[in-house]
C-alpha cells in the first residue's frame, strides 16, 4: 500500500490523504485491483459496490511510466466484466482528464445530471 499511498497522495482528488485512509478505503471496498509488471505495481483502482444495483470506480490511477499503453483502458474492463459486480443498473465514476479512456469502454456523460446531488462535509475541522 505504500505505492498507492504515495500515488494517491499526490493526486488532485486525494492531496495529502493518510495512508491509514487509502488503507482503509481498501479494505471496505468491494473490489480493489492492481496492475504489476515485472512484479511492480503499475496501476490501482478500487470499487464501492453493493454488488447488487451499483458501483462507483474511484482512486483509478496508472504510474506515469506506465501510461498510454493501454492498462487503465484493460484495468476498467476488469472491474466491469468481473463476475461478482454482474446485473448492476448503474456504474458511475469521476474524472478530470481522462474522459477518453472511459468512453472508450461505454462510459459517457450522466444521463439527467439535474437530478444528481453531491454533499460535500467540512473534513477539516
Amino acid at each position: 500500500m505504500e505505492r498507492v499511498h504515495c500515488w494517491l497522495s499526490s493526486t488532485y482528488w486525494s492531496p495529502g490523504i493518510s495512508r491509514e485512509k487509502v488503507e482503509r478505503a481498501a479494505q471496505y471496498s468491494s473490489l480493489v485491483v492492481g496492475v504489476y509488471c515485472e512484479g511492480v505495481q503499475v496501476a490501482y483502482c478500487r470499487v464501492v459496490s453493493d454488488r447488487t444495483t451499483f458501483a462507483y470506480i474511484c482512486d483509478v490511477i496508472v504510474d506515469e511510466t506506465h501510461r498510454g499503453k493501454g492498462i487503465g483502458k484493460a484495468m476498467i474492463r476488469f472491474v466491469l466484466e468481473h463476475p461478482e459486480h454482474q446485473g448492476l443498473r448503474r456504474w458511475i465514476l469521476a474524472t478530470k482528464d481522462a474522459h477518453g479512456v472511459y468512453a472508450d469502454v461505454g462510459f459517457q456523460p450522466l444521463v439527467m445530471p439535474e437530478r444528481w446531488m453531491v454533499y460535500l462535509p467540512d473534513t477539516t475541522s
